[in-house]
């Protein structure tokens, strides 16, 4: 009796727990590099990542010497630079909000020409059944942090009790 008890409060605080933990990435484009030239390979950064919609794009650079463009196919492969809409505040977050390519050049010289500081990704998912925005660090910390203790103490009853 002990045991449907343990596992029943077990199964109720699983599905009240785990679905919080769905939650959307912050990807750093180049990761502790950022967003640069002559460090970082875009291409193969991005190739083992899943990018879906609700995702976070973050483009970390100096903006004195770089910046973000969003372009089409077109501008990508020729690095085309648009005449407006850059991105310059070497601190930008681009939320992946619709499934598909998505293109991005920096725009500064011949960097996306010559250096390839350019990134293709592809964004699965479902705009409608995006994951909820992802929660501060400290607040994810005690979430998870939480679920592992709840989960440590009914595991504990089973074998206490």
């Amino acid at each position: 009796m002990t045991f449907r008890i343990t596992f029943a409060v077990l199964a109720a605080l699983a599905a009240v727990a785990l679905p919080q933990c769905a939650v959307a990435t912050d990807w750093r484009v180049g990761d502790n590099s950022g967003w640069t030239i002559n460090e970082v390979n875009y291409t193969k950064w991005a190739e083992d990542k899943v990018f879906k919609v609700g995702d976070k794009l973050i483009f970390s650079y100096d903006p004195e010497n770089h910046n973000v463009f969003k372009v089409d196919q077109h501008d990508f492969q020729t690095c085309t630079v648009p005449v407006s809409g850059g991105l310059t505040t070497g601190h930008d977050v681009i939320t992946l909000a619709t499934p598909g390519k998505k293109w991005y050049i920096c725009g500064k010289g011949t960097h996306c020409s010559e250096f390839q500081q350019k990134l293709v990704i592809n964004v699965v998912g479902d705009p409608l059944t995006a994951p909820a925005p992802a929660p501060d660090k400290s607040r994810s910390s005690r979430l998870i942090l939480g679920a592992e203790y709840l989960f440590m103490m009914a595991v504990a009853s089973v074998f206490f009790f």
